[in-house]
């Protein structure tokens, strides 16, 4: 009887191990994971690319493209002004670029600055 509760006691110590080596790996992030392999978190090829800020007509996309056959995996914009608005932030149809559009409440244009994550 004795022998039972213990073996039955090993096993679930064992199985709350289990369970907290699972949740500590699967909370490790992306970047310290690849380091604790050797390998590298970033995509070949990837690059940052940015559209710095220009003053646009209200409503009027900013499209910005990633170099070369480079395709984005993602990317965002920003409004600047006052009363600035950001009205959309998504890639283009081809996956080759991203679109920013904006507007500027009582102005007739706005600041839109665009920005693409872009990789291989």
């Amino acid at each position: 009887m004795q022998f039972k509760k213990s073996l039955s006691l090993s096993v679930s110590a064992l199985a709350t191990a289990a369970c907290v080596t699972a949740t500590v790996v699967a909370l490790q992030s992306p970047a310290s994971a690849a380091a604790a392999t050797g390998t590298s978190a970033l995509p070949p090829g990837y690059q940052l690319v940015t559209l710095p800020n220009a003053n646009v007509p209200n409503f009027q996309r900013r499209t910005l493209y990633c170099p070369g056959t480079k395709r984005v995996l993602g990317g965002g914009a920003e409004a600047r002004g006052n009363g600035a608005i950001l009205v959309g932030s998504f890639p283009t149809d081809d996956g080759r670029g991203w679109i920013g559009i904006g507007r500027q409440i009582g102005y007739n244009d706005v600041g839109i600055s665009v920005f693409a994550i872009c990789a291989d």
